[in-house]
């Protein structure tokens, strides 16, 4: 099982039936909170069938008596994911995590050049997946997303019928990641869906691909980087990853139509299909998919094979192709020569900052100044552009910016 495919399938919205159930309970914690020590009362059976020690078991169980509510909450409230490709993009590929992407391959070099030579994984492939990620671990020191990863499971697996299945699985390999030793139960952290470490793997496939790199007896995610980086790159080899060998390219294309299908890339070339930055191709043996994910007006994409073993990570087009773009900038890439067909005008990351202080300055924001713009950025400067007379369309554009700066 691939690292985030189970887990993306959770952001689904509730279905009727958990709705109905969070409904029938009343209001008092003492019945959840009951009906909860049940089940895990219940479920001990089960994981212990299932491998894992009675003893195991009550320890991690130990300080947990109740649902996790953020949880449920996040289970919710997850979107369908439509945003426009910009969108996606600006909020992955920017200046500032190609600037600590170049940082840490600084920083790890030693090891980086380690876990290249033993998985033959291009090192920037898993420093831009470390930032998709976590931040390069950032958001794992923060209190208000990490999650206690057995009390998560076990509030879905009792509380959401329609992740239970999932749960379930998950909650028992956590329990015997938890009898290895490689983690104690006071830092088995993870997303409220159970993604854990620094480049968040669900428990599963943490016991499918976790690897001790560091040589302490300990394969652990969370603390140690080289562990983390080494455990990305044992799924990506497992999975067929071609070493030397990149992951696509940009390129331009011919007016009128193009076959579809999988073609050489000598054959694409020979239809007119050529590198955007006008350098030869350079195995034109290499078999290659075109992807237009902006439309014919954006940039457009040749991917060849290793661009579907990023997929094994999370199985969508625009995160593999995140990936590949900013590990190519964090090499030295200058970046895309044709632009995603953006309606505006775009900021920096520091500039994105500022406009969010800004808003917050207004009272229109009480988020963090991390220059992502999620759903409370855009409600801000919707609510700002009301208020200005502007268009309201939650750009975060130069223009809004500039606005800001006068008020």
């Amino acid at each position: 099982m691939s690292v985030r495919n189970a887990a993306k399938r959770l952001t689904s919205v509730m279905t009727a039936a958990s709705l109905s159930l969070a409904l029938l309970m009343p209001a008092g914690p003492a019945f959840a909170d009951a009906g909860f020590r049940q089940w895990v009362a219940g479920f001990r059976a089960t994981a212990v069938q299932s491998g894992v020690s009675g003893a195991l078991y009550d320890q991690a169980f130990g300080d947990i008596k109740d649902v996790d509510p953020v949880v449920l909450e996040k289970a919710r409230t997850q979107p369908e994911f439509t945003a426009p490709a910009w969108d996606y993009f600006d909020n992955r590929v920017h200046d500032q995590s190609v600037a600590v992407g170049q940082q840490m391959a600084k920083k790890w070099r030693p090891w980086l050049d380690r876990i290249e030579s033993r998985f033959g994984v291009d090192r920037n492939i898993l420093l831009a997946i470390w930032s998709m990620e976590s931040n390069y671990g950032e958001i794992l020191k923060r209190d208000d997303i990490m999650r206690n990863v057995v009390r998560s499971l076990a509030t879905l697996a009792y509380a959401d019928p329609k992740r239970s299945k999932y749960a379930r699985t998950q909650l028992i390999a956590a329990l015997k990641i938890l009898q290895t030793g490689d983690i104690d139960e006071s830092h088995l952290s993870g997303s409220w869906a159970g993604a854990m470490g620094q480049t968040q793997f669900i428990p599963t496939s943490y016991q499918h691909y976790a690897v001790d790199m560091d040589g302490n007896g300990k394969r652990d995610i969370w603390n140690s980087i080289p562990d983390a980086l080494a455990t990305a790159a044992n799924l990506l080899k497992k999975n067929g990853w071609q070493a030397g060998k990149t992951w696509g390219y940009e390129v331009t294309l011919p007016a009128g139509k193009l076959p579809a299908g999988s073609k050489t890339l000598a054959q694409w070339q020979a239809l007119g299909v050529v590198r955007a930055n006008g350098k030869p191709f350079k195995n034109g043996t290499d078999k290659a998919t075109l992807k237009v994910p902006d439309g014919r007006g954006g940039p457009a994409f040749l991917m060849i094979r290793n661009f579907s073993v990023i997929k094994a990570y999370n199985n969508a087009d625009k995160y593999a192709l995140a990936v590949g773009l900013l590990a190519d900038e964090i090499a030295g890439s200058s970046g895309l020569v044709q632009d995603w067909k953006r309606p505006f005008t775009k900021l920096t990351f520091e500039e994105r900052q500022e406009l969010q202080k800004r808003l917050s300055q207004h009272g229109l924001y009480d988020g963090k100044f991390d220059g992502k713009i999620g759903d409370g950025s855009k409600t801000a400067i919707m609510a700002f552009q009301a208020k200005a007379g502007l268009t309201q369309d939650g750009y975060p554009s130069m223009e809004v910016l500039k606005w800001l700066r006068k008020k």
